[in-house]
């Protein structure tokens, strides 16, 4: 739902001949064309727009939280975007789900974006992209690399800073979120819809829930903002292309990556069986994402950053589940 690079286009690669460029960076070297205009109330009023339709949701999701209704039910929540607007006095209810997830969201845009203004790079401040999605109210959030990006290291750390700023931010987010969870004996087992549980959302609710079973455990709004969080975590981790994982994988196997983007693709097809929004990934990746922009450096990205990218790899663990989302 959430990988911002979906959204950028092909980054640019210098034009001819390839060795006409010198073969190391340690940092972006200059662009040759002017600045770009920056229109920072686009910016703003994307995350407003998207402020108002998370908070929209998040109303009814603490609705349906104080008067202990399924999480969510087609028949009663098909009006999720006008309930807000039609019981107004509400809307406060609705902060605590969309202020934990856009912060989460924008920790992981930031985090691309402070790793551009080290480096140099040309990029724009996060768009956020609002939506009538029922379960987000968003489609999470990008930012536009406007420079050629020369080095493995750079790529490296802009790919790998998002995920981690947001990892950072959810972390306490999903903590507090379970510690004003509730037990309600089969809540999770009504309702048109269920959540996939996560390895991090496990692991916390058997530490916090101890000896009770994950479906009498009814999540928190700022909880449910959490798990949104991981899933855009584990969706901009997939090894693939233009992605977060993408550029990682690139960084550390250069052109092999495309081995692993093209069986990454192949394996989401069988993990449509367990969910059909992988089957959707599969195709939007296919044509979207699958290249990555070459790079012309062979420098080697360290061992530091190596170990960083089994951090990323373990942050991918933790975050995925085969089955997020269960009708």
């Amino acid at each position: 739902m959430f990988p911002e690079d979906l959204i950028e286009s092909a980054r640019a690669t210098p034009p001819g001949d390839p060795s006409a460029y010198p073969q190391r960076f340690e940092t972006a070297p200059p662009r040759v064309t002017g600045p770009q205009p920056r229109r920072a109330w686009v910016n703003v009023l994307c995350f407003l727009l998207t402020l108002c339709t998370t908070t929209l949701v998040g109303a009814r999701m603490q609705y349906n939280f104080g008067h202990n209704l399924p999480f969510f039910d087609f028949d009663r929540d098909v009006n999720i975007f006008t309930f807000g607007l039609e019981h107004p006095q509400l809307l406060w209810g609705g902060l605590p789900f969309s202020l934990t997830l856009l912060t989460i969201l924008m920790a992981h845009e930031l985090g691309h974006y402070l790793a551009c203004v080290y480096y140099g790079v040309d990029a724009t401040l996060p768009f956020f992209l609002p939506a009538p999605t029922p379960f987000t109210g968003t489609l999470g959030a990008f930012i536009r690399i406007r420079s050629a990006i020369y080095s493995k290291r750079i790529l490296f750390d802009v790919g790998v800073a998002g995920p981690l700023a947001g990892f950072v931010f959810l972390v306490p987010a999903l903590g507090v979120g379970l510690a004003f969870s509730k037990i309600i004996p089969g809540i999770n087992h009504e309702g048109a819809v269920q959540l996939g549980t996560p390895a991090l959302l496990w692991l916390l609710q058997k530490a916090i829930f101890t000896g009770v079973p994950a479906a009498d455990i009814y999540l928190h709004p700022v909880a449910r903002a959490a798990w949104v969080g991981m899933f855009a975590t584990s969706l901009n981790l997939l090894p693939v292309g233009q992605l977060d994982g993408g550029h990682i994988i690139y960084a550390l196997l250069g052109r092999a990556h495309k081995w692993v983007t093209y069986i990454f693709l192949v394996a989401l097809i069988p993990m449509g069986r367990f969910w059909s929004g992988w089957w959707f990934w599969a195709v939007l990746l296919f044509f979207l994402a699958r290249r990555h922009p070459p790079l012309h450096d062979d420098t080697e990205i360290g061992t530091g950053r190596v170990q960083l990218g089994w951090v990323a790899l373990a942050m991918f663990l933790l975050c995925f589940s085969l089955a997020p989302i269960v009708d």
